[in-house]
């Protein structure tokens, strides 16, 4: 361990919601908990109270800009703050902050850290440099091997700086009883109490597969009419366009009755608690996919599109024997196998749903769990500056 309580700056464009969100304030409390400072700075967001309360600091500053002229007064304004409060390490979640982050660890003399947290499009040697950042940290944490395996094919150069810690979850947050919460959701829902949920938690943006997932449902109306109603719960983040797409294709399918746009849920055990099915349809990969992992810790079955990280997550034929399963694997962006997935599910007696569930909720705590991320994240760390390494000067 370090000889002295450490100084961590995160760098993160928003707290709204999401991955690299949910993992900038992990980390932070983690650190406070270890007897740290916790810094982060960002544009703010509904994350903001839970970050302040649990002993971190915030800086808001415009670091969700592209702007090449704010990047770079981002980063003089990063140099100060790293100076004046004597940061340690500087560790950044996304691209454009990535960047300014990039030049203030070199001004400065800290360590950088990167965290690749999602599988970027590379459409243009222009959008490959871009997204290049990412992979220039003295250590680049990857949250899956997927990931890991994509960054070191996309940046060979950093191949040796590469290391894998899977995304955790806190699982403490399944354990507390939510069966009342839940009835209030389905009740919020307007769920009858005899239909099966099918849950969807995502924010409403086309790769998430929303679209997929309604046509789908329509070819399961037509075998199963009634026990069942989807519930998509996610924020369009002003992607209006979108949401009136959904909109507009529940209407023309006629699933006014069997799907229901709900908004954001900021209480996912309740949730999760309140459905028997979940599924993320996303025709992207996944660089981890939280809410494929979060849906097995509560015990809920989960069906899932066969690409990216969910190879890691989601135990499925025919990688393992069906009485092995955690969940269903699909072709991506295919409506009718997502269909035939969740007509199988949907069939399925209680209690096989419930030893599926089980199963997921051990291979869950087993493999994912919150304190194995944090504390591999600060023995990263603490290495970098027990061993005094930067590779930016």
């Amino acid at each position: 361990m370090t000889a002295r309580p450490m100084t961590i700056l995160q760098v993160v464009p928003q707290l709204e919601t999401g991955g690299a969100e949910r993992t900038t304030l992990d980390v932070a409390a983690a650190l406070v908990a270890d007897g740290d400072r916790a810094i982060v700075v960002s544009e703010g967001g509904r994350m903001l109270p839970e970050l302040e309360a649990m002993g971190a600091e915030h800086v808001t500053m415009p670091v969700a800009s592209k702007n090449p002229l704010t990047m770079r007064r981002n980063a003089a304004r990063l140099a100060a703050i790293m100076e004046a409060e004597a940061v340690d390490i500087i560790h950044a979640r996304s691209r454009a902050p990535a960047w300014s982050a990039l030049w203030a660890a070199s001004w400065t003399y800290r360590p950088l850290v990167t965290t690749y947290h999602g599988a970027y499009n590379e459409a243009s040697f222009l959008k490959n440099y871009y997204n290049s950042v990412m992979a220039r940290g003295d250590v680049v944490i990857a949250n899956s091997a997927f990931t890991a395996g994509l960054v070191a094919a996309r940046h060979p150069f950093a191949r040796d700086r590469i290391v894998t810690i899977h995304r955790g979850i806190d699982l403490s947050a399944f354990d507390a009883p939510a069966s009342e919460r839940a009835e209030a959701l389905r009740r919020s829902w307007n769920v009858d109490r005899r239909d099966r949920v099918i849950l969807n938690l995502a924010r409403l943006t086309p790769w998430k597969g929303q679209l997929v997932l309604i046509d789908a449902l329509a070819q399961v109306r037509e075998k199963l009419p009634t026990g069942w109603v989807c519930v998509l719960a996610g924020d369009d983040q002003g992607r209006t366009d979108y949401h009136r797409e959904l909109e507009d294709r529940i209407r023309f399918l006629g699933l006014e009755k069997r799907v229901r746009l709900v908004g954001h849920v900021s209480d996912v055990p309740a949730a999760l608690a309140g459905a028997s099915i979940a599924v993320q349809p996303s025709i992207e990969p996944e660089a981890f996919g939280r809410a494929a992992v979060e849906a097995q810790a509560a015990g809920v079955p989960v069906i899932v599109s066969d690409l990216g990280a969910v190879r890691e997550t989601v135990l499925s034929p025919p990688d393992v024997a069906r009485d092995v399963r955690t969940g269903w694997r699909v072709a991506a962006g295919e409506v009718a196998p997502l269909a035939d997935a969740l007509f199988q599910a949907l069939l399925s007696s209680g209690e096989t749903l419930r030893e599926i569930g089980e199963r997921g909720k051990a291979h869950a705590f087993t493999h994912f769990s919150l304190l194995s991320m944090t504390q591999k994240t600060l023995a990263v760390y603490d290495d970098l500056l027990e061993n005094a390494k930067t590779t930016l000067y």
